[in-house]
């Protein structure tokens, strides 16, 4: 089921301008399970709306991640 959209989120076209140097981070370490994308527009939401990473909504990747 995809997430909802909300007004923190960038399109996917800008992601992708920037997706390198996000992964140019990436130690070698176990493939990824999350995407990136949905990782980025989480911590845009909290940058934007204030709230705890415990209090994100549930539609994004679970607050630990």
């Amino acid at each position: 089921m995809p997430r909802a959209i909300y007004p923190s989120d960038i399109t996917q076209d800008q992601f992708e301008i920037i997706r390198p140097q996000l992964e140019s981070f990436k130690k070698t370490t176990k493939p990824r399970q999350l995407e990136l994308y949905d990782i980025f527009c989480a911590v845009l939401y909290v940058l934007k709306s204030s709230c705890q990473w415990r209090m994100l909504p549930s539609d994004f990747p679970k607050w630990g991640t």
